[in-house]
């Protein structure tokens, strides 16, 4: 058996599970490890330091895999930005049908991917937001609640409340993203109206994800208090996993007159990366939502996604069972 949604008919995948975009881990061996255990994998475009480098990677993953996964481009304010037009060209002229897109002003590009017949989804953490995506003439929403890793917004709204909203407010197929990890996860996003689910934290802890073992392990021994949120001063908030370099953060910018400056060189890239290289879980920041405390192993990707369906299958079957005839009084 499997689960069969909205989601799966339009991106031809058997599981309706999608890999979130994710700096640094989003590379060929995630994604086609994730295609191929039937979900869709997702390569991050701005992981690759060039549009032909992610021209090159989209090659390496489709020699990996024989199934469809897509490429995540987010868009966000930079002194220089990245030259996301370029990229964008180097995603349709590569072929790929299915784009995660992400941040401030993604119109033009949306645009770009639909005049070529890709398939866009767009993460959002407000349904206002999702609104103007929809407008856009994105297929997908995915719908990103405050439990996620990364950036979960300004209006610390949680998945719940915007998951169940979304059913009534949104004209097109909506994913559920953060907080999620498991069979019972699934099934409830499906009972919120959901068309499938997103992952990002729980598929980096997986045999396959290319980060050092050691971040793997503090993921499984850590619980779902172990994470931070931070640049909320500055109204860009992110959740990273909560080490001795998120709580010097988190110090600084108690002082009411904190700029980005008196914590740029704690929470560079360049030492975030270094992380899942190194394997020292202290070194940099690095993003982890509280879904962290529901992962308890690090299994292979086709494990994973298998024992997620058939978990909300049997959530599902035992739910259905609540159902019965009224009784006569």
């Amino acid at each position: 058996m499997v689960l069969s949604t909205k989601i799966t008919k339009l991106l031809g995948i058997q599981h309706p599970i999608i890999q979130g975009g994710m700096q640094h881990v989003g590379t060929a061996e995630m994604a086609a490890a994730v295609s191929n255990a039937g979900a869709l994998g997702m390569l991050t475009g701005l992981t690759q330091p060039t549009p032909e480098a992610l021209r090159m990677e989209i090659r390496r993953c489709r020699s990996m895999t024989p199934y469809p996964f897509g490429v995540n481009l987010t868009f966000l304010p930079a002194i220089v930005p990245p030259p996301y037009e370029e990229y964008t060209k180097a995603i349709i002229d590569e072929g790929i049908k299915v784009v995660e897109t992400a941040g401030n002003n993604p119109g033009k590009y949306i645009k770009m991917f639909k005049d070529a017949g890709v398939i866009v989804i767009h993460k959002c953490t407000a349904i206002r937001h999702a609104l103007s995506a929809e407008r856009l003439g994105v297929d997908v929403i995915s719908i990103d609640g405050y439990e996620c890793a990364g950036h979960p917004g300004e209006d610390d709204i949680t998945g719940l409340i915007l998951l169940a909203k979304s059913a009534t407010a949104l004209k097109i197929p909506y994913v559920a993203s953060g907080g999620f990890g498991d069979g019972r996860g699934l099934a409830a996003a499906l009972a919120l109206g959901a068309q499938g689910i997103n992952m990002g934290t729980r598929f980096m802890c997986t045999e396959e994800a290319p980060i050092h073992r050691n971040i793997k392990e503090k993921i499984v021994q850590a619980d779902e208090r172990s994470t931070a949120l931070v640049f909320r001063p500055f109204r860009n908030t992110s959740r990273i996993f909560k080490n001795t370099v998120a709580v010097e953060v988190n110090s600084r910018e108690i002082n009411p007159s904190v700029k980005f400056e008196d914590v740029r060189e704690l929470v560079s890239g360049a030492r975030g990366k270094q992380v899942f290289v190194t394997g020292d879980p202290e070194f940099g920041v690095w993003t982890a939502g509280q879904v962290i405390g529901l992962i308890n192993d690090i299994p292979t990707c086709d494990v994973l996604v298998r024992r997620i369906v058939a978990d909300a299958e049997k959530a599902i079957k035992e739910v259905h069972g609540y159902i019965v005839p009224q009784s006569k009084l």
